[in-house]
């Protein structure tokens, strides 16, 4: 198969996988809202930077070493498992016995049994990092739906049972334990793969000379994406929390899963052309340019009608969530741009680089969170807003060396499509207030998304905007 046809197939299959498990999982997550309290997913936001970081560090960016690597043997692959397994084992040794700390931190005791539970994960996901990079390194996302799409009912079903039955903050705990385990179990049944008794210290040297620099700036970038959650939990409360978790949750619906979907085909495909620099340009833009041309309609109509959306969806317990979503829906317009510039940076093999950027970019993050603080929970938000705007400018600045495609140019790519999208919604969030006052939240969603999305596409039809192409050409292929 070509690499186009395996690209394009890669897509179909990851947006299958993607959008058909966030599909369920967004249901299953209305189900639980309204089944338990803000401050139960407060509670477990809590302590998600301690996950998130250690998830990292068992990965140690080895995994992006196998994918970037020309030519893997079963050396390189067990030497992976091997050290994903055994740090894994080591991190939660470790989280076990710092949990009392972290519930000590916020004062709440019930956190050093919840910590200790939740995170086994570390070691079942430990247990099939490798036998990912196996499908995604041959472009194999038919697997990957086929796997999470049951993990994520069995999961969803039992979270939903066990809230049901009153286990409270308990019920998302083994919601995400028996995901895991199911998506764990299907991926080793899956894979023809097996990892043997060899411990490769040369190929260990290698992947993990690529990888932990690309280790230590997401363990950088993991922590200070969490340090709003750490600060809110800490000066605030679970409950406030979980409004903003709730609203964060919400903007990633659209903007995590079309990048990361978008991410899991193009980080290999960018490494297939990482030495044809001039079709490296053109891939990379087309995608760029593709996903905004999605994502800033989306979330410019999802911050107008955010208030009944929230309402209908998640009831009125909710409700102080609008604001913080519309803020963090303005920041996530720009997020898959920034990972597609940094996977330039990945796929040229310059994590130093990589991790140059992400120092920069969090000593940003401190001067404004020190300014931003003194404003309460909105300030807090508006600032994560202008740092997201403030980092285009730094992680675009290596991708304009190496493409000769910098901020600038990227901007006049983008400015037709953002400067449409906001135009519009300005006009319905007025259409909104002056004549929708008094209908049922159902109708102004209906009304209001009718309406957008049809002058949305006149314009760009009658403009000729090139994504229109980009999509015809996909669907045919």
């Amino acid at each position: 198969m070509s690499l186009r046809k395996q690209a394009t197939s890669g897509l179909l299959w990851t947006f299958g996988q993607q959008f058909g498990t966030q599909i369920i999982s967004f249901a299953i997550s209305i189900v639980l809202a309204r089944l338990l309290s803000p401050s139960d997913f407060g509670t477990i936001a809590l302590f998600s930077v301690v996950t998130a970081v250690a998830s990292t560090l068992v990965d140690g960016g080895m995994a992006s070493s196998l994918i970037r690597a020309k030519q893997i043997d079963d050396k390189d692959l067990s030497t992976v498992f091997w050290f994903n397994f055994a740090t894994a084992i080591l991190l939660y040794f470790l989280i076990f016995l710092i949990a009392p700390l972290i519930a000590d931190f916020y004062k709440i005791k019930e956190l050093t049994l919840l910590v200790r539970i939740y995170c086994i994960i570390l070691i079942i996901n430990s247990l099939v990092t490798v036998q990912g990079v196996t499908f995604l390194k041959q472009l194999d996302f038919k697997t990957g739906f086929k796997v999470q799409l049951p993990s994520q009912i069995i999961g969803g079903v039992s979270g939903i049972l066990f809230a049901y039955y009153g286990f409270g903050v308990w019920s998302i705990v083994y919601y995400t334990l028996l995901q895991n385990i199911a998506a764990t179990t299907q991926l080793w049944f899956y894979s023809k793969w097996r990892p043997s008794r060899t411990f490769d210290k040369e190929k260990f040297r290698e992947h993990f000379g690529f990888g932990y620099k690309l280790t230590l700036s997401v363990v950088l970038s993991t922590i200070f994406n969490n340090v709003y959650t750490v600060i809110i939990g800490k000066m605030f409360s679970p409950m406030q929390l979980g409004f903003y978790n709730r609203a964060d949750s919400l903007k990633q619906l659209p903007v995590s899963n079309l990048s990361n979907a978008l991410n899991k085909v193009t980080f290999p495909l960018f490494s297939k052309l990482k030495d044809d620099d001039v079709k490296l340009k053109e891939v990379y833009k087309k995608l760029m340019k593709l996903v905004v041309f999605i994502i800033a309609p989306t979330l410019c109509l999802m911050i107008v009608i955010a208030h009944p959306l929230i309402n209908i969806l998640f009831t009125a317990k909710w409700l102080p969530a609008v604001p913080y979503f519309q803020v963090l829906a303005i920041a996530g317009i720009l997020y898959p741009v920034h990972a597609y510039n940094l996977n330039i940076l990945k796929v040229k093999g310059r994590t130093d680089l990589f991790l140059r950027l992400e120092i920069i970019k969090k000593l940003l993050i401190v001067v404004v969170l020190l300014i931003s603080l003194r404003y309460g929970i909105m300030g807090l938000i508006w600032g994560q807003a202008c740092s997201s705007f403030l980092a285009f400018f730094i992680n675009t600045y290596y991708t304009g060396k190496f493409l000769n495609y910098g901020a600038v140019d990227q901007i006049l790519d983008l400015l037709p499509t953002l400067i449409l999208s906001g135009t519009i919604g300005i006009i319905f969030f007025y259409f909104n207030k002056f004549f929708l006052v008094g209908y049922i939240d159902l109708v102004k969603i209906v009304c209001i998304s009718v309406g957008y999305l049809l002058l949305y596409f006149v314009i760009i039809k009658l403009l000729k905007f090139k994504e229109l192409i980009y999509i015809k050409e996909l669907l045919k292929r």
